[in-house]
């Protein structure tokens, strides 16, 4: 690594900002151009269950663009019809990237390695002999149906008996596993998600346009792993502007040997470049074509599955901000919170905020504050009420509650 060239660490921090979207004046209103514009940049958003402040798929998009309506993002991914029955509209997919993501349509073929992988091919084979016939019939009734959930999938399926909820020996359990194996094999995909998050399932042909199709799993065109392998990192870089290969490996969690082959042949066809960043001892991959702001000013509160902050190694070493997510930590044990969203100013990680919605109270509360080292609290402060104001605000609650005593 010694012959690459240094790009000192306040560089590398701001060409990570600028390739997640940070820098740019917030729009004075987000329509669905603008969404999508944050996806295209971003290329995965992360799904989650919790709902203590708001789903976190969101909380991207208002950190990147403010507040907005987000029944369009809702809209980009069911489509324009009566409970997603239309492809109008839609752009985005849900899959496994990072973790279960929201993805661009033209991302889900180049995940198609990971719904061919012997493990999903032996997921399906042991189903069908622990339930004969209910991959088959899962698939026939969504085939017949608009996008549908578990439950009414099931509510579908031909009763073999009296008892509710048991179809030929296929319980809801039953249906619900036949549906995230179909899922996870590319045989079924999701339409959207219901206002209670559930999943609404659809054959993929229902969903995605005729060119995505034409190069799905098993196709003729279908891309081999490691053109999979190079697409995707090819992704990463353009959304992380400079990492290594952790970092980059990390954004669609690949592994293996088909990672350093698809580096390779990007740093030969010249679309990265080896650099050395200090506080890295591996090697940066930057992208050639990343934006090298002299400076950069935002503020932001980043959902703990941000795309900035998700790889904590990463944000350790170009930050010096070590951030672990305490959802599972006993209360008693935690040390920062429950639900804590980094807080962004400018070019630093300043600060750490315990967040929920109140949506009884109408409050925004703030359950704690923490100030990293050396930040300049009396500068910081303000701007970090302008971003909860404007939070509670987006999310219909009348006022911010902040703790007594907060540092």
């Amino acid at each position: 690594m010694s012959g690459h060239r240094t790009i000192a660490r306040p560089l590398a921090r701001r060409i990570a900002l600028a390739a997640q979207g940070f820098g740019r004046p917030r729009p004075a209103e987000v329509g669905t151009r603008q969404l999508n514009a944050v996806m295209e940049r971003l290329q995965v958003v992360q799904i989650d269950s919790v709902n203590v402040l708001t789903r976190s798929h969101y909380l991207p998009f208002f950190a990147r663009l403010g507040p907005y309506d987000t029944a369009l993002l809702d809209r980009l991914r069911d489509g324009a019809g009566q409970r997603g029955r239309s492809k109008a509209g839609r752009t985005i997919v849900e899959y496994w990237a990072h973790e279960a993501a929201l993805i661009p349509f033209q991302t889900w073929p180049e995940l198609g390695f990971r719904m061919t992988r012997p493990h999903a091919v032996q997921w399906r084979e042991s189903l069908e002999q622990e339930h004969p016939g209910l991959l088959d019939a899962v698939t026939g009734v969504l085939s017949e149906q608009a996008p549908s959930t578990a439950r009414e999938v099931e509510a579908h399926l031909p009763h073999g008996s009296d008892k509710p909820n048991d179809h030929w020996g296929w319980n809801w359990s039953a249906v619900k596993t036949a549906l995230e194996c179909l899922f996870r094999s590319g045989l079924v995909t999701s339409a959207g998600r219901t206002s209670q998050f559930e999943r609404r399932y659809a054959v993929p042909s229902a969903v995605l346009p005729p060119e995505v199709m034409a190069r799905a799993p098993g196709s003729a065109d279908a891309p081999s792993e490691l053109e999979s392998a190079t697409g995707l990192l090819r992704r990463a870089a353009q959304a992380h502007g400079i990492g290594t290969k952790r970092c980059l490996a990390d954004y669609y969690r690949l592994g293996g040997p088909v990672v350093d082959q698809a580096l390779a042949d990007l740093v030969a066809a010249g679309e990265l470049d080896e650099v050395r960043v200090p506080g890295w001892k591996d090697t940066a991959y930057l992208d050639p074509e990343a934006r090298r702001p002299r400076s950069v000013s935002a503020a932001a509160l980043l959902s703990p599955f941000d795309s900035l902050v998700w790889q904590r190694e990463r944000i350790e070493a170009l930050w010096d901000f070590r951030y672990r997510l305490e959802i599972y930590t006993p209360a008693a044990k935690r040390v920062h919170g429950y639900y804590v969203l980094p807080f962004l100013l400018d070019e630093a990680l300043v600060g750490r905020v315990d967040l929920k919605a109140d949506r009884g109270a109408g409050v925004l509360r703030v359950q704690s504050l923490h100030w990293e080292e050396g930040v300049d609290v009396a500068a910081a402060a303000p701007r970090l009420m302008g971003e909860l104001e404007a939070m509670a605000g987006w999310l219909g609650l009348g006022r911010v509650d902040l703790p007594t005593g907060s540092r």
